[in-house]
């Protein structure tokens, strides 16, 4: 359950994210909302996740790494915002960065 709640808080931070975007700068207002509740459910599925055990280096890795790697691809295809090699090559070294918090928490 806390992998699913875990997913839950990743997808709801990245929408709201993606939201933010949206409303550019806030000056189309329909978009406070979904940023609002996104953040909002983002961190109450973090909470949750932890409460049911999850280390949070290993949940707040996985949350952040995921989120920005997600981020950047959902930007390039719904905003045209530039998605470079160099950028994923970030995404990779995050993605190294986080397997190895797992790994050295399971020990």
């Amino acid at each position: 359950m806390k992998w699913v709640l875990l997913a839950g808080a990743i997808l709801s931070e990245v929408g709201a994210t993606l939201a933010l975007r949206a409303s550019e700068g806030f000056r189309k207002r329909i978009w406070i909302v979904p940023v609002g509740a996104g953040y909002l459910l983002s961190f109450v599925l973090l909470y949750l996740c932890l409460g049911q055990g999850m280390p949070i280096g290993v949940a707040y890795g996985i949350w952040s790494a995921v989120g920005v790697a997600l981020t950047a691809v959902l930007a390039r295809i719904l905003f045209q915002e530039p998605f470079t090699w160099t950028m994923a090559l970030g995404i990779v070294a995050i993605a190294i960065g986080v397997f190895l918090i797992e790994v050295g928490a399971a020990r």
